[in-house]
């Protein structure tokens, strides 16, 4: 009979492991020693080892699912339970039991994992869904459509939950996005209608611009084209492929039209320029007959003078006031003049200067209300003119009542 620590053989041929459980039948041995007997079950136990740590590893170092984990234990439990093995076979169940433990600690934290993946998805989604459901609404229509894109290759990036869950969250998210695309869809639709009825009222802009570009109406033109300009900012733009060409036509008359008013008007600038320099010449001669001492002489001369005035064209209009002032200035002095002189020679005519008097205080008063009027009507223009006939007859009524003072005296 042959033995050792776990098992032995007797003198029949039967080999026996030893258990906690007492000893097991492992098998009968007929064909050769004892020792080889116990070698070979040996070999056997050594190969259940080797089988339950290949199974250790597979569980701590890949993703066995813990049904095949199970399966696997089984079926090695299966065959330390036969006994068919000599060695520490109550180890090996020890081991099992562990690994047993392990595998569904392993499932536990696995589910529980998968749970708050799932939560975590749920959130995602979730939040996904109220970020779609805002840009639904959001008129930015390049940078949400963007955005939207986006958040679809997030979504398909995320565990899917539960079927109905996941299906709702999908409704939802899908209805935000054919909800803005259908927005956005009216949005340009319209915007496109806007674009072409600007095209016709641009094209009717551009050609009536055309037809005026040869005009020699200054005034009237440049003003109509002030009117076009206005009405095409406020047509909008028209298609991209269009609003371009249409602008350059419509720019291209208007210049046409300006360039030729800007060259007519440089002619008659510089011919302004040379009627003010002669009218100066001309104001220039009629201070020279200041003081007045031949009255005669001096009407004649400034009638002369007035006559060449008369005869000579516009000058530039900041000039005017100036220049025209120098001359009324000097026929003041001449309707002085004769005032005094009518008033020397006609010493009867009190009744007659008293009668002027009123006549050019009323007139004074007039030209005041009319002054006042064309103030209060903005029209400038008119109420200078009024003042310097103002002026003049002022300085007639002051000189009237210098000669009523004459004749009291």
């Amino acid at each position: 009979m042959s033995s050792d620590p776990w098992g032995r053989v007797d003198e029949t041929g039967t080999v026996y492991v030893r258990t906690a459980d007492g000893e097991q039948v492992v098998g009968s041995w007929q064909a050769g020693t004892p020792e080889e007997a116990l070698a070979y079950f040996e070999r056997k136990y050594e190969g259940l080892v080797v089988e339950i740590g290949l199974l250790e590893k597979r569980v701590k170092t890949t993703d066995l699912s813990a049904k095949d984990a199970h399966a696997a234990i089984d079926h090695i439990r299966e065959q330390v339970d036969a006994h068919h093995a000599v060695g520490d076979l109550d180890a090996l169940k020890t081991r099992l039991d562990k690994l047993v433990e392990t595998v569904d600690k392993r499932r536990e934290e696995r589910k529980q994992q998968r749970a708050k993946q799932s939560d975590e998805a749920r959130h995602a989604k979730e939040a996904l869904v109220t970020e779609a459901e805002e840009l639904a609404q959001s008129d930015q229509w390049r940078a949400a459509g963007e955005r939207l894109r986006a958040l679809v290759d997030t979504w398909k990036g995320l565990p899917r939950l539960d079927r109905k869950s996941d299906d709702e969250l999908w409704h939802r998210f899908s209805h935000a996005r054919s909800a803005f695309s259908k927005r956005r869809k009216a949005h340009f639709a319209q915007l496109d209608a806007q674009r072409e009825e600007a095209r016709k009222t641009k094209e009717r802009l551009v050609a009536e611009a055309e037809s005026l570009s040869g005009s020699t109406d200054w005034g009237t033109t440049a003003a109509r084209y002030r009117d076009l300009m206005s009405e095409w900012k406020a047509a909008g733009r028209a298609q991209r492929e269009h609003e371009d060409d249409l602008w350059n036509r419509f720019r291209g008359a208007q210049d046409v039209f300006f360039a030729a008013r800007s060259s007519v008007f440089a002619e008659r600038d510089a011919e302004q320029a040379e009627n003010l320099k002669l009218k100066e010449e001309l104001a220039e001669e009629a201070e020279k007959l200041l003081p007045i001492g031949d009255l005669k002489g001096a009407r004649a001369a400034f009638r002369s003078i007035n006559e060449r005035w008369e005869a000579i064209g516009h000058v530039p209009r900041d000039a005017r006031p100036k220049v025209e002032g120098r001359m009324h200035a000097v026929e003041r002095a001449l309707q002085d003049a004769e005032e005094t002189e009518w008033r020397r020679t006609n010493p009867e005519a009190r009744a007659r200067a008293e009668g002027l008097t009123g006549q050019l205080q009323a007139a004074v008063d007039k030209l005041r209300g009319q002054i006042e009027q064309a103030r209060g009507q903005g029209n400038n223009a008119r109420a200078d003119k009024l003042e310097r006939e103002l002026e003049g007859r002022q300085a007639l009524l002051d000189q009237a009542l210098k000669g009523l003072e004459e004749f009291g005296g």
